[in-house]
């Protein structure tokens, strides 16, 4: 077709071959997720076995996303008090998106169609979804009120993200702790509906003695739940990896990984503090999408080095967009921010798109099978009682 043209092929021959011998692994349980899995495995067979699995990923995913966006919309300071009904909407996206992203890997084995797409794809959509999610939460108790903290959560969120790939890329399996994905999904739901029943003001309310905000002691639980889970996604990192000399699966430094995302914290850091204008105060959910969108981009290049055994190249287009706002600043703001700004969302949504869609394009094609459809040749397969 004519368009495609202008999409990238980003991997190399050696990669694709390395592709071909990739098979997912993973271990451990958290603590829902028995209970949790006797509703997938029946939420599972009453899918049709003509549907993809891939379909069903993206699915989940846009009907978490709509809610998400209308939240913004309605709150683009995260200062407004959102309608009840909009919560109520991004709590059930949610539980949406968890249902279908816990049985789209048990439908692609029901239906023999497993394959490296249908894992990046599932995983390529997660760092789109949770990192969103997490700011939306941050929305829905008004935390724009406290700048400082908003920005800790708008970046959390991609930070957990990233660092749980690159564990990952380093122990060449995922890990599930005793309090992991399954688990923060229901807290956000629980939190989305106690918001849309109780009203957004009702997380000002002054806690006796403390004389504190309820929001504030929220916001200290996840601050102390963020620093466990940096700490144990950190701590299997800095362990050693499974490659020779305690490398990555790509044979490479531990460490590597961390400068992409280091340098995106410091860029985003560094022009919410320097700007003239508040841009981040003013606009929290421009902001946010423009870096969720890049720290997105190079999560996906995570999980892409994962599954072709690959380095991680530090240069990358990701870097254009927050690095517009940076020279701009540098520049002594010779063009208004909030413009910048929206330059910067534009850029960093099409170069996440263009990436994705290349890469799905030319894994597909490697592989000789449909990125929404299933081969009528492919025969049923049991079950396995593990999520993916």
């Amino acid at each position: 077709m004519g368009w495609r043209w202008a999409l990238p092929e980003p991997l190399s021959a050696a990669q694709l071959r390395r592709l071909e011998q990739h098979r997912y692994s993973a271990s451990g349980r958290s603590l829902l997720e028995p209970p949790l899995q006797l509703y997938w495995a029946w939420l599972v067979e009453r899918a049709p076995l003509w549907l993809a699995p891939n379909a069903i990923t993206l699915g989940g995913f846009v009907v978490n996303l709509l809610p998400t966006l209308l939240l913004f919309a309605y709150c683009p300071s995260a200062t407004e008090e959102a309608p009840p009904w909009v919560l109520f909407s991004c709590a059930l996206g949610v539980f949406i998106f968890q249902s279908l992203d816990a049985i789209d890997g048990k439908q692609a084995r029901r239906t023999n169609s497993s394959s490296p797409l249908g894992e990046l794809f599932d995983h390529g959509c997660d760092s789109v979804s949770i990192v969103l999610v997490c700011f939306a939460v941050c929305i829905a108790f008004r935390l724009g009120t406290n700048p400082h903290w908003l920005f800790f959560f708008c970046f959390l969120g991609s930070f957990l993200v990233y660092c749980a790939f690159w564990q990952i890329y380093v122990l060449g399996m995922q890990k599930t702790g005793k309090i992991d994905i399954s688990e923060g999904e229901i807290a956000v739901i629980v939190l989305f509906l106690l918001t849309a029943f109780g009203g957004t003001a009702m997380w000002d309310t002054q806690v006796p003695v403390l004389n504190v905000s309820l929001k504030m002691i929220l916001v200290a639980g996840f601050a102390c739940g963020a620093v466990i889970a940096s700490y144990h996604y950190l701590s299997l990192i800095f362990g050693g990896g499974i490659g020779k000399n305690g490398s990555t699966i790509a044979g490479t430094s531990v460490l590597s990984p961390g400068l992409h995302i280091a340098l995106i914290i410091i860029l985003a850091l560094m022009i919410y503090k320097k700007s003239t204008t508040h841009v981040f105060e003013k606009h929290p959910c421009l902001y946010a999408l423009t870096f969720g969108f890049v720290c997105a981009k190079i999560t996906q290049k995570l999980v892409v080095a994962h599954i072709t055994k690959s380095e991680m190249i530090l240069p990358d287009t990701a870097f254009i967009g927050p690095g517009l706002l940076f020279l701009n600043q540098y520049c002594d703001v010779l063009i208004d921010e909030y413009v910048i700004l929206w330059i910067a969302l534009f850029i960093s949504l099409l170069d996440l798109l263009r990436y994705f869609t290349g890469l799905c394009i030319q894994i597909a094609a490697h592989l000789r099978i449909d990125v929404f459809k299933i081969p009528p040749h492919q025969a049923p397969e049991q079950v396995q009682n593990h999520n993916e």
